[in-house]
């Protein structure tokens, strides 16, 4: 059975409920889109601003051999007194190792080293840097929790825009190719407004709709379950990791402050103390700052070598005594990630190295989707193609903006009013659904909807309300 014909009333409230949807999801997002795409637009290209900025930290003239891994750290420390918790090394011979120091005072840095003598060659603060910045911005807003909610909410109405964006796209009174297929720029205010928006919107929805999918992952409420569900179902990070899922055990992510995105909530190991009370710091020491521990990272470094692992690693120091080093790879093309854990006392791989092949479905997706999105797996096409969707963003926010305001009565809100008779049961059921699987979205949902009702509460009382009779002084007479 099929199922009966709107009746122009009903199409005309079926466009006008999605209209209403479409106008509150850009009101509540657009300057968080706004924010995201520039931001967003700056990170793809993070190594040729850094490069432009800071070019006597980021080059080296290249040499045949390279100084161990700890006479680095150590130039690095006696540059800047402090606490050494990871070394970068370069992927080339011209390029900088980069160690992380937090200093006794101040910021942390990021210490810019030359591979093949130890020199030092200067160091930032990351997040005072125009990529630090945008990095940040991008992640959290520079608010905290608070700001990845915000940007978590956006990045899930945005789904909601592009949705019924698409349903306002599709034509009602025939198809024709100018307006919708292509922008016409001949017409006058809201019209020129409107026919920029809808192709815009038409020839780029799928990559901001990527954008956004790949985007969610790394956020706060909707991150998390993902990572749930993948252990859950045996698709998320390696079954071998779940042998250090003992109380004590801590996520990668915590412990380290960066890690792969499959193996965020992993659960570290931890070395065996047994014997070595010897090698424990002396008192007031902090542990990556001993001696032992930072001379433990060549033998580390022979140990990668001896398995074949690429030049360009990332090496974390262990941060207390049953801490381990912790070792990963993150190349542009996720393939060739690998991670290790070694003991520090016994300097022994800890368990089987875990590479890219052993991640779970949820796993290599994300991986994947995670380098697409900041434009690192095919090079400078890579990162074009995902400028389109920044740049197109842009775009499409400052004409919904410039459309809204070209319609809006003068001193009102101008949010398109209700009609009885829509039927939209399909459209809620995806919404309730897309409530349940992003948590945090569901709760906006009911807020915007009450917010809606209120609206047209108000509205409708100021509609039916008398309007007063004034009477002069001379009219009771």
């Amino acid at each position: 059975m099929t199922a009966p014909a709107m009746t122009p009333r009903a199409r005309a409230a079926f466009h006008r409920t999605i209209w209403r949807w479409h106008f509150w999801a850009g009101l509540l997002v657009a300057p968080v889109l706004l924010m995201l795409s520039l931001t967003g637009a700056i990170y793809l290209f993070n190594d040729e601003l850094n490069d432009a900025l800071y070019p006597e930290l980021r080059h080296v003239i290249p040499s045949a051999t390279s100084v161990p891994v700890s006479r680095m750290i150590g130039a690095a420390l006696a540059a800047h007194p402090g606490t050494a918790t990871r070394i970068d090394t370069p992927a080339t011979p011209d390029r900088s190792a980069v160690v992380f120091v937090t200093p006794r005072h101040g910021a942390p840095l990021r210490v810019a080293v030359d591979p093949g003598s130890g020199r030092v060659l200067g160091s930032v603060v990351y997040d005072r840097t125009l990529v630090g910045w945008a990095d940040a911005m991008h992640r959290s807003m520079l608010l905290g929790v608070a700001g990845e909610w915000v940007i978590e909410l956006a990045a899930c109405w945005a789904l909601v825009l592009l949705v019924t964006g698409v349903i306002l796209w599709w034509p009602r009174g025939g198809w024709r190719g100018s307006g919708m297929l292509w922008p016409r720029l001949s017409g006058r205010g809201r019209r020129f407004w409107r026919d920029l928006h809808a192709p815009v919107g038409l020839w780029t929805v799928t990559l901001v709709g990527f954008l956004v999918v790949t985007g969610l992952p790394w956020a706060d409420v909707t991150g998390p379950m993902l990572h749930r569900l993948g252990a859950a179902a045996g698709i998320g990070y390696p079954p071998s990791f779940r042998q250090y899922g003992i109380p004590q055990s801590v996520p990668m992510k915590a412990a380290l402050g960066d890690a792969p995105w499959t193996l965020e909530d992993a659960p570290m190991p931890r070395s065996s103390m047994a014997g070595h009370a010897d090698h424990m710091p002396a008192v007031g020491t902090s542990l990556p700052s001993d001696p032992h521990v930072i001379q433990g990272t060549d033998r580390v470094a022979a140990l990668l070598r001896a398995r074949g692992w690429p030049p360009a690693y990332r090496l974390f120091l262990p941060m207390e005594p049953s801490g381990v080093y912790t070792v990963f790879t993150y190349p542009d093309q996720p393939q060739g990630q690998r991670t290790l854990y070694v003991d520090r006392y016994s300097l022994r791989p800890i368990g089987a190295e875990v590479r890219f092949a052993d991640y779970g479905l949820l796993g290599k997706a994300t991986e994947l989707g995670v380098q697409l999105h900041m434009g690192n797996y095919a090079g400078r096409p890579n990162q074009l193609v995902m400028l389109i969707p920044c740049i197109a963003i842009w775009t499409l926010t400052i004409s919904g903006v410039a459309m809204w305001w070209k319609r809006r009565p003068a001193g009102r809100l101008g949010a398109p009013p209700p009609l009885s008779g829509a039927r939209i049961r399909g459209l809620l059921v995806a919404l309730a659904v897309a409530g349940i699987v992003m948590p945090l979205f569901g709760a906006s949902l009911v807020l915007v909807a009450a917010i809606d009702r209120l609206v047209a509460f108000v509205t409708a009382r100021r509609r039916l309300r008398p309007h007063r009779q004034v009477v002069g002084p001379d009219a009771t007479g």
